[in-house]
């Protein structure tokens, strides 16, 4: 191989193989906007993988009476990071430019509980299936009644 050709090769290197994206963490205090999103030292950081019912979202508990299951999910959120070191590994953006991570204290993964739980569901990857399945099958939080999920009463509710 010429000189030429091994110094382009070498120049076109990082082209085809790109180096891996170093990931960014943020951690600190949290304050819980709502189910699946914190906010910590001023970023907003969205859950990755789950959904949880909006703010102003109702569903129907076991007898059929209206709760409000979005201010319930803000609520289980807040109390998983009351008082705790929240360290959140943001793994990419959305479309909206929302940082979207997994958020730990500790060792416990704040998205697969809050999916456990049954604040929240399995959202787009589905990572979480196995944690909404074991809620569903233990009745927890909205698997106990009914509910509309999140991305469906969104879409019904856009302009409101």
């Amino acid at each position: 191989m010429t000189f030429r050709a091994l110094l382009l090769a070498l120049l076109l290197l990082p082209l085809l193989f790109p180096p891996a994206a170093a990931q960014q963490t943020v951690s600190g205090q949290a304050r819980a906007i709502d189910g699946d999103t914190l906010e910590i030292q001023g970023q907003r950081i969205r859950l990755l993988g789950i959904d949880a019912p909006e703010s102003g979202q109702a569903c129907r508990d076991a007898q059929g009476m209206p709760y409000p299951c979005g201010e319930r999910a803000r609520t289980a959120l807040a109390n998983m990071v009351a008082g705790q070191h929240v360290v959140c590994a943001i793994e990419r953006e959305d479309r909206y430019r929302r940082s979207l991570a997994v958020c730990r204290v500790g060792q416990t993964d704040l998205n697969a509980e809050m999916v456990r739980a049954g604040a929240a569901i399995a959202y787009i990857d589905r990572r979480y299936q196995a944690q909404e399945q074991e809620a569903r099958q233990a009745r927890r939080g909205l698997w106990a009644g009914t509910f509309e999920r999140p991305e469906d009463w969104r879409r019904a509710n856009r302009g409101r």
